[in-house]
């Protein structure tokens, strides 16, 4: 009998649980599986040896967590040192396990890759197997990653609201979106465009590095024309010189050692007074929100497209173990755009571990402050269509 465990780590998302139940599900058709545990809280639940018997969980409620939006094992945003992913090979190999799955991100599929590594020295029969998800969409080698089209979703959806509102009382409207190196999610607020007028009306990404000033000036353009203007900034948003802007008002550090972005309106705040105090056009309402923590994990907002995806990656993971595979990362190819299909796929945790995708040129404008056709085309049929709307403005 080959034993599994199985694990969830950084950000929760609104479909994580699709691939722990997708996994879960394949793993009780086996007959040649045995333990089937849950890691509780990432690598911590390995380090502490503190495991959940999914054998024990029954249909109904797997059904349930599937549906239930963050980690339903809980999460951790603990980075393994070499030292604590040989403690936690040593761990699994106690409890002998065979095959352990974690879902997770670049990060994640780094741990998995040494554990794998560390397992294959010592000639021991485990094999590490990544599941991707991230709302930030920067895992390499997939076309998109679970837990994105439903936090680009949500982010639409809020763009829409905010665009609306903005067209009733007029003003500048700057929105703060989750994405330190790529502005994957921030570039999904130009789906809620739904005339020509529509907002977002600039779009500020990690990857087109702009000065204050600039950014003043082109909100001062749209602002002349329209008399309002709606602008969505990436939490990593860069100066002229490559510099995050927040790193003028913020040193706290998050557990990777990167300057902490998310959590905070420091950044909006900022950029509002900035903008208030800069702009040509005096006495002109600006007024901030930042996104926030409920882009991730939001009940209400859910991609179709993602959560069945989610669940076939957690499924895949499982059948490619039992194939044979001897470790990897799943992946997601994506075959056609109309209709949409997709069908999931494995590589070397290597191509995966630790490296970040950014938007390609390709779908940032040339002024680079917004998005092009190709990044519309890419992001529509993940995310869906956001509900239709009416103004008489």
């Amino acid at each position: 009998m080959k034993n599994i465990i199985i694990g969830q780590s950084g950000g929760p998302t609104r479909v994580i649980n699709q691939s722990l139940v997708g996994a879960v599900k394949e793993a009780k058709k086996h007959s040649d599986i045995g333990k089937i545990l849950g890691m509780k809280f990432g690598v911590k639940g390995v380090l502490n040896e503190d495991f959940i018997d999914l054998r024990k969980v029954g249909e109904a409620d797997l059904d349930l967590i599937a549906q239930t939006p963050a980690s339903a094992l809980g999460s951790c945003r603990h980075k393994p040192t070499r030292e604590d992913c040989e403690k936690i090979f040593e761990v699994l190999k106690r409890h002998e396990i065979n095959y352990w799955f974690y879902i997770g991100g670049n990060d994640s599929a780094e741990t998995a890759h040494i554990v794998n590594e560390i397992a294959a020295e010592k000639a021991y029969d485990l094999h590490v197997f990544h599941i991707p998800k991230t709302i930030d969409n920067d895992l390499c080698v997939t076309d998109h990653c679970p837990g994105y089209g439903s936090a680009a979703r949500y982010v639409a959806e809020c763009f829409l609201g905010n665009d609306l509102d903005n067209r009733a009382l007029k003003g500048v409207k700057i929105d703060i979106v989750m994405g330190r190196n790529a502005g994957w999610l921030t570039a999904a607020s130009a789906l809620a465009r739904f005339d020509q007028d529509a907002g977002p009306h600039l779009i500020y990404l990690p990857e087109a590095p702009k000065s204050l000033d600039e950014i003043v000036s082109e909100i001062d353009e749209v602002y002349g024309r329209l008399s309002r203007c709606v602008v969505a900034i990436s939490e990593g948003v860069r100066g002229a010189d490559g510099v995050l802007l927040a790193e003028s008002f913020s040193q706290e550090k998050d557990a990777h050692g990167n300057i902490q972005l998310s959590g905070s309106g420091a950044l909006g705040d900022m950029l509002a007074d900035y903008v208030r105090t800069h702009s040509k056009h005096k006495g002109m309402r600006v007024r901030t929100d930042t996104l926030g923590y409920a882009q991730r994990s939001f009940p209400g907002v859910v991609s179709e497209v993602d959560a069945r995806e989610a669940f076939m990656v957690g499924e895949a993971a499982v059948k490619f173990a039992m194939e044979g595979a001897k470790g990897g990362s799943v992946y997601i190819e994506r075959i056609s755009n109309r209709p949409y299909m997709s069908e999931a796929k494995i590589t070397e945790l290597k191509n995966v571990a630790k490296v970040t995708k950014n938007m390609p040129a390709e779908f940032i404008n040339k002024n680079g402050n917004g998005v092009t056709d190709a990044f519309i085309e890419y992001a529509k049929p993940i995310v869906g269509d956001i509900r239709e709307v009416k103004s008489l403005l």
